[in-house]
Order: structure tokens, then sequence, then C-alpha cells
């Protein structure tokens, strides 16, 4: 058979004939290949193709001559099988190739043995294509084994999918009880927030309760302060127009007195007049003739009192005004030229003790400027410098001047350094609470006044 498949072809340019079939080829299949059978006899025909002739081809394979092996078993993988079903010459040439290629398992296949190790599809198709004694046999047999392995790699593969299913449902049932857990605590916090929420809107019911019937209470107290006020003005006004009457009668009869005494005076009055003209004329004549000068003094320029150019803080406010009267401190400011000097930290821990240093500084100084606007005086504001770690950054406001004390120097020092570097005479005012610091500027000249004047005199503005 190998020797009429290789054998030359004729003079006449045709093919020579096949060789014929072995005396399996009466045999038929009884049923149709097995897939994976077919793929591989189709495989190894698209292979075998390329080395026969076109001439030598079935009309129907013919277009797929030039194919690469592999797009001949993609596009022309029926019209092969097709082809080796139906023409045994095609067939004899596709098992001549394998014959070459494989020449062990076919002849093996023809001593009517199966190698042991040869793969099961591989032979089912060279028994195909050859077709030896039994060769319907062996394909089933090959088509059954292939099932068989189908079948376990199917269970194998559905077990797989199962053991993974089963991993994901246990997953899958994991997360459901803990998204389960998750929503059930915040639905607990969602009933516990909408208690609380329950909670806060009796509670603003109730207020709304208790502001509805204080307004009824303020609108009925109001409308009986209108009636009254309306009954009090009826009766000012009732009470004016009878006033208004009253001094009417009483402007005419003091016109009409007026009259009757211009009448009964205008001869009294000739006759004071007369001689009053002649008492200045005889005291002008006195000053003509003693010669006296016109006198700029008066009784008033004797009595001794403090002049305005010259006031000072001692001077100021000895009327009753009590020493935490803001009054007093407006007094004080109004002295031309006035030095406000204030203890910042002994004034800020007076009045606002719980606010940081920062803050105290800030809102005392806020106040200062305000002040300092108001009454154009000089402000100097110092604060205790002496436990600084840093330099403090502030931008002191318009008007006000800010010093801290040097190290190892306190406030209180500062103060009567600052006292001390003013002219004799000038009016300074000190405000502290430190009774050490009031006798110190006290002594050099200075008037003190207590923090708390201060404090009411900044909570007034």
């Amino acid at each position: 058979m190998a020797e009429a498949a290789n054998a030359p072809a004729g003079t006449d340019g045709t093919a020579p004939a096949p060789a014929p079939e072995p005396h399996g080829g009466a045999e038929t299949a009884g049923r149709p290949l097995p897939e994976g059978v077919r793929r591989r006899v189709v495989g190894i025909a698209s292979d075998a193709l390329g080395g026969i002739a076109a001439g030598e081809l079935p009309a129907s394979l013919r277009p797929y001559a030039k194919f690469t092996p592999a797009r001949r078993a993609k596009y022309a993988a029926t019209a092969l099988a097709a082809a080796l079903e139906s023409d045994p010459a095609f067939r004899v040439r596709i098992a001549e190739r394998l014959r070459l290629g494989q020449p062990d398992l076919v002849q093996a296949l023809e001593a009517g043995t199966v190698p042991a190790a040869a793969d099961p599809m591989d032979v089912a198709a060279a028994a195909y294509l050859v077709r030896p004694s039994g060769w319907t046999r062996l394909v089933e047999e090959a088509g059954e084994e292939a099932e068989r392995v189908d079948a376990e790699g199917a269970v194998a593969e559905a077990a797989r999918l199962a053991e993974k299913l089963q991993e994901e449902l246990a997953e899958a049932r994991t997360a459901a009880r803990a998204e389960l857990e998750r929503h059930r605590a915040e639905a607990e916090g969602v009933r516990r927030d909408a208690e609380s929420l329950r909670k806060k809107v009796r509670s603003l019911e109730a207020d709304t309760r208790r502001a509805q019937a204080e307004s009824r209470r303020l609108v009925g107290e109001l409308e009986a302060a209108r009636a009254a006020a309306a009954a009090e003005r009826s009766a000012a006004e009732s009470e004016a127009r009878r006033l208004r009457h009253r001094i009417a009668e009483l402007e005419a009869a003091v016109e009409s007195g007026r009259r009757t005494a211009r009448e009964g005076r205008s001869v009294e009055d000739m006759r004071l007049r007369l001689l009053l003209d002649a008492v200045l004329q005889s005291a002008q004549g006195l000053q003509r003739e003693l010669a006296l000068p016109v006198t700029a003094l008066r009784p008033a320029d004797l009595v001794e009192a403090v002049e305005p150019g010259s006031a000072s803080p001692h001077d100021v406010a000895r009327r009753g005004l009590a020493e935490d009267d803001p009054a007093l401190l407006d007094q004080l400011l109004a002295i031309p030229q006035v030095h406000l000097v204030v203890d910042g930290y002994n004034v800020t821990k007076s009045g606002y003790p719980q606010l940081p240093l920062e803050q105290q500084r800030m809102r005392l100084l806020g106040g200062l400027a305000m002040l300092a606007q108001r009454t154009q005086a000089e402000v100097t504001c110092v604060f205790d410098g002496q436990d600084l770690d840093v330099p403090v950054i502030m931008a002191p406001p318009r008007g006000v001047r800010v010093r801290f004390s040097r190290t190892g120097e306190t406030a209180d020092e500062l103060i009567r350094r600052l006292v001390r570097a003013e002219p004799q005479g000038r009016p300074v005012v000190v405000v502290s609470a430190d009774k050490e610091v009031a006798d110190g500027v006290r002594k050099a000249g200075a008037r003190p006044v207590a923090s708390v004047l201060l404090l009411n005199r900044l909570a007034r503005s």
C-alpha cells in the first residue's frame, strides 16, 4: 500500500490509482465518530492536506489547499470529515501520510495489537483512517474511553465546583451573619436615636406649651397695660386741658395785674429814676475827682480753689462719687493731657479670670482702644512678662501702648518707673487693685483707682 501511495504519476499526468483498502474496509461504524476522535482525525487530515497536490484532492477541499493547517482545521473541518467518509481514495492518501508519520502505531494496528502507552484518541483516529480488522471496535472503545475520561473529568470538575460552592456558601453565610449583626447593631442605634429624638420632641412640645402659655399671659398683661395706659392717657389729657384753661386764666389775671401796677408805679418810677441819675452822676464826679482806676479784681478771685488748667487727678471727684462709679473715671480722663496706666493682668484676673491669658489680653485691649478713642487720653497697658517663654506676637490696638516687664522685673515695678518718667505736675491715673502699687504711685504724684472702676466703665461702653 505504501508503494502504491508513493508511486510516480503516469506519463499522461494522471494520478496513480490508490491502493486497495485493507480487508477491514468492509466494516462500517455503527454510530457517528466520537467528537474527540473526529477532531483528532480532522487535525491529521488538515496537517496532511498540504503535502497532497491540488489535482489529487476532492473538489470540496481544493479551496482550502493553500490554508494553513490551523485555518484548515477551523474552516474546513466539516468538508474534511465528509471527504474522509465518502472518498476512500482520499482517506487512503491521508492514511499513507499517517503511516509515514507514525509507522509504529500503524504497524501495531495492522498486526492486531494496540500499544499500551498510546493515546486512545490517536489509536481511534489511526484505526479510522487505516481501517485494520476490528477498527470499528477500536473507535468505539476509544470513544467510550474518551467519554469515560470526560465523565470522570466532569465528575471531578463538578466535585471541585461543589466544594467551591460549599466554601462560597459558607463565606456567604458568614458574611450574611456579620451583615445581619451589623444591621441589628445599626437598628439598635437607630432605635436609641429615635427614642432620644422622641424624648427631645416631647421636651420641646412641653417647652412649646409653656412658651405658648407664657405668651398668652404676657399678651393678657400687655392688653391690660395698654388699657391702663389708654385710661391714664385719657385722664392726663383731661387734666392737661383743665390745666391749660387754668393757665390761660392765670395769664390773663397776671397781665391785668401788670397793667394795673404799671399805671400805679409810673409816678414813683419817675421819682426813683431822677434820684438814681443824681446818685450816678455824683459817683462819676467823685471817681473823676479822686482819679480812681477801673478795677478788674472781683471777690470770687479771692476764693481759694483749683483753676481748670492746673487741675490734677487728686482735685477731681470729691463730691461724693463712689470709688467704683464709672463717672469717676470719666471725670479723671476728662483732665487735659491725662495719662492712664493700666495694670493689665490685675484687671483681667479681677474681671474674667476663667479665660486664657491671650484672650484676657485681647479683651482688655479691645475695651481700652474704644476708651482711648472716646476720651483722647494717652493709654498704656502693662503686663507681667518675666515668665514669658517666647515673644508675644500681637498688633497693639490703635491708641493703646502695650508694654511687658523685663526679665527679673514685675509689672508693678514697670508701672512705678512709668509714673516716675512723667514730668512733675502731669496728671497720671493708675488702674490697679494692688494696695502696694497704689501706695507707691500715690507717693510719686499719680492718682490710683481700683480695677473694678475700669471694668465697670468698660462694661458700660
